[in-house]
């Protein structure tokens, strides 16, 4: 996928690639829980800009590929 985001003199494709482990790496995101992390990753995502290029919550981790705008940084997005 090669989109870029063009501004008026800038172009920028940013990507990140983000990854959460739960504590001990304990399998608790399961079922229930595992949807409601996903649905709540891409409700947040959505309302910030952010798209995700590809996400998987597993049952010890969170990964997910992101694309976001240049005003926006690493850290102000994951603390979201």
């Amino acid at each position: 996928m090669s989109y870029q985001r063009k501004g008026s003199h800038t172009v920028s494709h940013l990507t990140c690639h983000v990854v959460w482990v739960t504590k001990y790496r304990y399998k608790v995101l399961r079922g229930d829980i595992q949807v409601r992390c996903r649905d709540v990753l891409i409700q947040i995502c959505e309302a910030e800009g952010i798209e995700i290029l590809k996400g998987v919550v597993s049952s010890d981790h969170v990964h997910m590929h992101i694309e976001y705008a240049p005003k926006l940084n690493v850290s102000t997005i994951l603390k979201k």
